[in-house]
């Protein structure tokens, strides 16, 4: 169980609870026993065994299965117990309904707006003023509005689809989500009032024109003709205001994730949620595992020490006196689990599998390596007929085995810790494989040549040891000190989980981009901090700290054993390994770098894990990632993102992608707000001027579809390249669109309304035809307003080009045959425009061209990549004027922390208008909260000590504790100090007592004692939802 001196827990045991019966199934133990028994732990549940079942062996034969074989496999008797005891498995989470997820979609405020506009737009493209039909107008409003509600469902489905797939439901939308959100709306606020200026300017224009400069009289048979011209000018607003609206961003962003989920499986990484991959864009910590994630976790010996060398690679056996190596193969084969076995490779060229115990399988490893077999020794020497087995634990820190020899007597076998083993040593084995007297004074000398070597360079040093009884001097076996001594040495080996070898180069790309990599094991300080120089997180010369975790806990707590937030900042922007660390640990190193304030914008923290005690740590990261090879259902459920491959090396891929999604975002939000400001512009200033759009409402649907669709097909679906790490992170502050991309979205706006007004005014006479301007109200197309609309539309996609690059690069073709889809989008649309143009006709108000006039549509098409390069010459710094856009929620909103672990989804504008009523709920319920703090704690301090049922359970993260009052304890809660393997770990070791929480009940005076053991998944004094501490620090 470790040690608990430390800490103020107390176990009290239970009052035996009678057995139900009659069993079911003729098995002599119920599922309820089963459940009941599952809720226990450490020495609680170790006395429950007993006084029920007598040992585990008779709780075995009660079940009708083996500890050593496990079940039969035998299929009635399986179906049996699954009828008995149910399947092992845990039941997915319920999804959403498909209207729930249509309804949801349908509060984006984007969509909000759209849908009014294509509502009020359909029911006015069908009036028809009394006695005269507009075959022109029915055309150009039907069709301009029942391509915008397609539209805008498009995009909804889109969504919707994309959600389903994440099938989890989110506290909130992501950070660049609710940017994006924010944006929007901004968006269409502006363009709800450029669309209603321009509505009123045409009304007035047309008003003061008709009845006031010509003197008109409003006569009641003109009526319909004015209503006509009405309804046209309010079209004409309605067009502005689509246009503003930028309804393509959340289209954008739900393309460009669940363009990276789909290619980032491919990288081994399985996105559970699907704002993970953004946030992982903006990551500035990694917090990872050991074994397994930065190490290949296949322990392997690499040096050994026998018959008096020191060799540092595996030996020859020829080298090897055959006493020594016999000793050394049945020692090895004999004293480990004999379920720890070596199998062959499941296909060719991979390596061979460990099963069990790692660190045994490292010293079968060896006996293979030394050209020798451990199944012939384990099928002369069955499991049965081992006298006595003294199983490994983390006090005596080794494991020995007790045989008997032919001539009657005993022959033990002893591994472990080599500093502890080899003080039992009083002789080790020569170069003949004959016992020489070990004094201490060579054992010093062992340490300082041998061992400490070993341990410098990363190795975990095991002694393998015997000893011999004779027949006649059997000793008592129940005295282990006594037996377990006067050993002689056989061999010290060093074992190495070896680093992968890709790891060291994917840590210095993530250094280079400017994210800090942190180890956070459970094994010894010194071979955690040599993996950590290999892998390259600890270099030579820095600043860093190195610690364990009690000296991290001795760090970070004051007398009082609570945790302090200024404590905390002074240790973790140094710590660069934290070795025997607890899970508790980890979840108090991630928690106090989110809540730290001391620099100049929050952390994003990502956080590997893999066993169910890590749980609360990988829900409480930004960024959880969970093991898929060795990692429990538990973790996979906590996570985020899930590693496939369990290798470091997928995480710094999913950086990568994650700081693609917000490139593409920002370069499809610089190309579609070049669009906006020109198309609204153009639409706004054409129709003041002339009285009419130069962009018909059709035309700058097919436009809006160039710009939201396919744009962002296009720019959405860029692949990542490594120039993505050699920058900074963004930060959650960070505004989507930055000086450059304000300077490129204003200089080419400059230039297409230049060709547009000019061509707008003065086209005709270059081009010597007929002027569009004041043509009559349902006058055929014109050749001029549709090189207007072709140019506008050549030049929307040579900026498309010029949008793959936003930060001021030169060269916009680099990459652009990588990415297919952009060619074929590109090309596509062209061919498309050519269509358009040549037969769209009356519908489309176009008039076909002629092989000249494209010809310098075309020109002047291609002339946005020429201004392009005279753009990125003008260096940003100079533009002074030049403002960012974009930002981030401010510091007065909501945010992640203050939302309930339980509530649903909160759409960033949604909670804009909610946010008062959220605040006056959050009181409620906070009230509400102290309300029971208070009656539980006068409950614990007046009304007794008796104990309530236990309710802990392995399924539950934060179970709610039983609480005893201890005044006056001031002892500091401190983590086991073990030296076991970390899967046996988490078998042995009691959980942790260090709390999750900075405030805490230690505030008041008033200690608390857990009633029974605590499961290692939650911390003791854990403030769940549900006990009694939660939210005490605002009831204290």
């Amino acid at each position: 169980m470790g040690d608990v001196a430390n800490s103020s827990i107390e176990f009290h045991p239970k009052p035996q609870q009678q057995r139900e019966a009659p069993h079911a199934g003729g098995f002599g133990c119920t599922l309820a026993e089963l459940r009941s028994l599952m809720e226990l732990r450490g020495a609680e549940a170790l006395q429950k065994v007993q006084e029920t079942y007598g040992d585990v062996g008779g709780l075995c034969r009660r079940l009708k299965t083996s500890p050593t074989e496990g079940l039969a496999d035998n299929t009635n008797d399986l179906e049996k117990r699954r009828q008995i005891y149910g399947q092992n498995f845990i039941p997915p989470k319920q999804p959403k309904t498909f209207l729930q997820l249509v309804w949801e979609a349908l509060q984006d405020v984007t969509l909000i707006i759209l849908e009014v506009a294509a509502i009020v737009s359909l029911g006015l493209s069908f009036y028809a003023p009394p006695g005269e039909e507009s075959e022109a107008k029915k055309q150009d409003g039907a069709v301009a509005m029942e391509m915008q509600p397609l539209k805008s469902a498009e995009g909804g489905e889109m969504e919707e689809r994309e959600k389903k797939k994440a099938n989890v439901p989110k506290k909130e939308k992501s950070v660049l989500q609710g940017k994006l959100t924010k944006l929007a709306v901004q968006i269409g606020k502006a363009g709800l009032v450029m669309s209603a200026i321009t509505v009123i300017i045409l009304v007035l224009y047309f008003v003061i024109e008709a009845f006031v400069v010509e003197g008109r009289a409003w006569l009641a048979e003109c009526t319909p003709v004015y209503v006509q011209y009405f309804v046209k000018f309010f079209i004409i607003g309605v067009t502005v205001l689509v246009v503003a609206v930028p309804e393509g961003l959340p289209l954008a962003v739900t393309i460009s994730l669940a363009y990276s989920v789909k290619k980032m499986m491919r990288d081994n990484n399985l996105v559970r949620h699907l704002d993970a991959c953004e946030t992982m864009g903006n990551a500035t910590a990694i917090c990872s595992d050991k074994t397994g994630t930065l190490t290949t976790n296949r322990m392997t010996v690499v040096q050994s020490y026998l018959g008096d060398t020191h060799y540092k690679e595996v030996p020859a056996p020829s080298v090897l006196t055959p006493k020594i190596l016999d000793l050394l193969v049945h020692a090895i084969s004999i004293n480990s689990a004999y379920t720890t076995k070596i199998l062959p490779p499941e296909k060719e060229g991979a390596l061979p599998r460990q099963v069990g115990n790692k660190t045994e399988c490292a010293l079968l490893g060896f006996v293979l390596d030394l050209n020798r077999d451990f199944q012939p020794v384990r099928e002369q020497i069955p499991e049965d007929k081992l006298y006595k087995v003294y199983t490994f634990n983390s006090v005596r820190k080794s494991m020995s085995t007790v045989i008997r020899t032919p001539d009657g007597g005993f022959r033990l076998f002893s591994k472990g810790a080599s500093e502890i083993l080899l003080k039992k040593c009083t002789n080790i084995l020569n170069s003949n494989g004959e016992p020489r007297s070990f004094r201490p004074r060579d054992r010093d000398d062992m340490v300082k040549k041998v061992i400490e070597p070993m341990a410098c360079n990363g190795l975990r040093t095991i002694c393998i040891a015997y000893r011999d009884f004779s027949a006649a001097q059997e000793p008592d076996w129940d005295d282990e000190n006594e037996v377990v001594g006067d050993l002689t040495c056989i061999a010290v080996v060093g074992i190495e989980d070896p680093v992968r070898p890709e790891v060291p180069e994917a840590i210095r790309k993530c250094q280079r981009a400017g994210i800090t990599v942190r180890m956070v094991t459970g094994d010894n300080i010194n071979t955690a901090r040599a993996i950590a120089a290999k892998c390259g997180i600890i270099q030579p010369g820095e600043d860093f700290l190195c610690l364990e975790g009690k000296e991290f806990n001795r760090r970070i707590r004051n007398e009082k054993g609570e945790i302090e937030q200024e404590r905390l900042d002074k240790v973790w922007p140094k710590l660069r390994v934290l070795a025997r660390s607890s899970p508790t640990d980890k979840h108090t190193l991630v928690k106090g770098i989110i809540d730290s304030n001391t620099g100049e914008q929050r952390q994003v923290v990502a956080v590997t894990g893999d066993g169910t005690n890590d749980g609360p740590a990988l829900k409480k990261a930004d960024v959880g990632f969970a093991m898929g090879i060795a990692g429990t259902d538990v973790a996979k459920e906590a996570s985020d993102i899930i590693l496939t491959d369990d290798n470091f090396t997928s995480i710094v891929k999913a950086v990568m992608w994650g700081r693609n999604v917000y490139d593409s975002i920002s370069k499809f939000l610089q190309f579609q707000l070049t669009v906006n400001v020109v198309a609204v512009i153009v639409a706004f200033t054409g129709a003041c001027i002339t009285q009419d759009s130069p962009l018909k409402a059709v035309q700058m649907l097919w436009v809006n579809l160039i710009m939201d669709t396919f744009a962002s097909l296009a720019l959405a679906t860029e692949p990542p390249t490594e120039s993505l790490l050699l920058r900074k992170p963004y930060g959650r502050d960070k505004p989507l669109i930055s000086r450059t991309m304000m300077k490129n979205i204003l200089g080419h706006a400059v230039y297409q309304l230049t060709i547009i007004f000019t061509l707008l005014f003065v086209g005709e006479l270059f081009f010597d035809i007929d002027s569009g301007r004041n043509a009559p109200l349902h006058s055929p197309p014109s050749e001029h307003y549709t090189i207007i609309f072709n140019t506008f539309v050549m030049m929307q996609l040579f900026n498309e080009i010029n949008a793959r690059k936003i930060h001021g690069e030169r060269n916009v073709f680099h990459g652009i045959f990588g990415n297919p889809i952009f060619c074929t989008i590109v090309l596509g649309t062209f061919a498309i425009q050519i269509v358009i143009v040549q037969f769209g006709g009356k519908p489309f108000s176009c008039s076909p061209l002629s092989t000249e006039q494209w010809l310098w549509c075309l020109f002047v098409g291609v002339g946005e990549l020429v201004w392009g390069q005279v753009i990125a010459t003008i260096p940003t710094s100079q533009l002074k004027c030049l403002k960012e856009a974009g930002h981030g929620p401010g510091k007065d909103e909501v945010t992640d922390e203050e939302l309930a672990e339980g509530e649903e989804e909160i759409d960033h504008a949604e909670r804009e208008l909610r946010r008062g009523q959220i605040l006056w709920f959050r009181g409620l319920n906070r009230i509400q909260t102290q309300i029971r703090v208070v009656k539980a704690f006068r409950s614990s301090l007046y009304e007794g000590l008796e104990k309530p049922e236990s309710k802990t359970s392995i399924h539950n993260f934060m179970a709610t504790p039983e609480f005893l009052i201890n005044d006056y304890t001031h002892n500091i809660p401190l983590i086991d100090d073990t030296d076991v393997d970390e899967s046996e770990e988490r078998l042995r070791a009691p959980p942790p007592p260090s709390p999750n929480q900075n405030n805490n009940a230690i505030d008041s005076g008033v200690y608390l004692t857990t009633r029974g053991t605590m499961p290692a998944t939650s911390s003791v004094l854990s403030s769940g939802p549900g006990s009694p501490l939660h939210s005490v620090e605002t009831s204290l």
